[in-house]
């Protein structure tokens, strides 16, 4: 069974990546955490210490993705095994729920793997990701995953934000009529995330309010960089930016 608002409305999850955004996150009030590694992909599933460490420091529910690789969300049949064994451990560590999400080549939700990774979570929640914003047909892709057993669905409204995809996101909170939940999100910001509310109906919101911090590191290499070109990526880090995430919480709130 999905984690249902109790009327402390709307609920907010932030999406971290690793122990030091969870622990920000909650400080600034937030109500649950997706916890990811590598948000410059999009989320890939983090560690198993980032899991027992969180395990021991959170105060908060926090539900764990589980993303072998960015890219395409169409897995090969070993890929899918390996989700398959994370969410198996995740479930036995005892996290609040896992995120998930796989389509068929046709923008289709594959619906025999995600009723696979469900049956594997066990007690756990179970979201789907925003891999449902990249479905060819919305309604269709909801109803796909409510047979599968999903719990909720994190979306977008298939538009890169929240202001975008609104209209949708309303039809689909409707459609959905309590059978899944609609997390909404999509650059939502204090200044957006009122309104995306009001016209939505969400009940549950998510957002990220990340910020890029310069590294504390003194010396510097400027002749080697560990992937891409951007040599001062080695020297900045995207942190989960807390004041950003508690004015938008209360921007949701007021």
């Amino acid at each position: 069974m999905p984690e249902m608002n109790d009327g402390h409305a709307p609920l907010i999850e932030i999406c971290v990546e690793g122990i030091d955004g969870l622990l920000a996150a909650q400080a600034a009030g937030a109500d649950r955490v997706e916890l990811c590694s590598s948000l410059v992909e999009g989320g890939i599933t983090p560690s198993w210490g980032t899991v027992k460490t969180a395990l021991e420091l959170a105060t908060i529910p926090f539900h764990v993705i589980v993303r072998p690789r960015g890219g395409d969300f169409l897995y090969s049949e070993a890929e899918h095994r390996s989700m398959l064994g994370d969410v198996e451990a995740l479930r036995d560590l005892g996290v609040a729920g896992v995120v998930i999400g796989c389509l068929n080549a046709d923008g289709t939700i594959d619906e025999e793997r995600v009723a696979a990774l469900v049956k594997a979570a066990g007690p756990l929640n179970v979201t789907c990701h925003r891999a449902f914003d990249m479905t060819r047909d919305p309604f269709e892709a909801l109803e796909a995953l409510i047979r599968c057993g999903v719990g909720r669905v994190l979306t977008s409204g298939q538009r890169d934000t929240a202001v975008e995809g609104a209209d949708l996101l309303a039809a689909l909170v409707e459609k959905a009529a309590g059978r899944i939940i609609i997390l909404g999100c999509g650059a939502l910001a204090p200044d957006t995330i009122g309104a995306v509310r009001r016209r939505t109906g969400l009940n549950e919101m998510h957002f990220a309010s990340l910020k890029d911090v310069a590294s504390g590191m003194r010396y510097r290499n400027p002749k080697v960089g560990m992937g891409g070109t951007d040599l001062d990526r080695e020297y900045r880090n995207t942190v989960t930016d807390q004041a950003l995430v508690a004015a938008t919480i209360a921007a949701a709130r007021a």
